[in-house]
């Protein structure tokens, strides 16, 4: 069976990094303490509990991305202090993007960091790579962008964990993959499932009935990219002064 390899948030960067580079994907445990994962819950309870699953986006693709029982929370940055000041610039996620980001670019940005609630019945998302995205990159090219799930509670294959794709990083485009090459991020809250843009992944299906799979995604890309957030917009200058 697929596997990919799991590590203690104080493993080395440049271990955690090569792991990550061997099977473009890699699970750190521990990555927040649970201090600081109920703070997170606390400053966003709020959002959460006000976002429409079934809302409509401007793009229908988005509509059927997400499905009509996602509750999201978009420009985190912004809305929650304790993600903007000790997850966004946790050394360990910088780290990596100092290693395999900062030699294609001159510095790198914030993409997005939203909130995603897969409720009860959330079927999953489709097979992609976020650097997809970027749709005009020629190929091949450099790694672009570094990607992280992050679970506010204890993710399992049931409530709907994140799966990802071992090596599909390397595979040629017309590949696609089969149902025993997914490898699902089960871990407890506070961890990270942490991939490259080119890894193929997805939401899973939550096939219980009374389990909210609480995460957030947060990304790192190139400088020279265009983001999937505008965070110049997505956090007010009265926030941004305080960060």
């Amino acid at each position: 069976m697929p596997a990919i390899q799991r590590h203690r948030a104080d493993t080395a960067i440049e271990t955690i990094a090569a792991s990550l580079m061997a099977d473009g994907a890699c699970i750190v445990e521990g990555l927040l303490a649970p201090e600081l994962v109920a703070r997170i819950n606390t400053e966003i309870d709020p959002l959460v509990d006000a976002a429409d699953p079934a809302i409509k986006h401007l793009n229908p693709l988005l509509d059927e991305f997400f499905g009509k029982r996602v509750r999201h929370v978009t420009g985190l940055a912004g809305k929650s202090p304790a993600f903007a000041e000790e997850v966004m610039c946790h050394p360990l996620l910088l780290g990596l993007c100092d290693q395999i980001l900062l030699p294609n670019c001159a510095d790198y940005l914030l993409n997005l960091g939203h909130v995603m609630d897969r409720g009860p019945g959330a079927e999953a998302q489709w097979p992609h790579r976020d650097e997809d995205v970027w749709i005009h990159l020629l190929k091949p090219h450099p790694e672009v962008e570094i990607a992280t799930i992050v679970s506010l509670v204890d993710f399992t294959r049931e409530n709907g964990a994140t799966y990802v794709i071992p090596g599909s990083h390397r595979w040629d485009r017309a590949r696609q993959p089969t149902e025993e090459e997914r490898v699902y991020a089960d871990m407890p809250a506070g961890s990270a499932v942490i991939y490259l843009g080119s890894t193929i992944h997805g939401g899973g299906t939550n096939t219980t009935t009374d389990q909210w799979r609480r995460g957030f995604h947060l990304s790192y890309a190139l400088g020279w990219l265009r983001t999937e957030e505008n965070n110049v917009l997505a956090v007010p200058p009265e926030k941004a002064k305080s960060l």
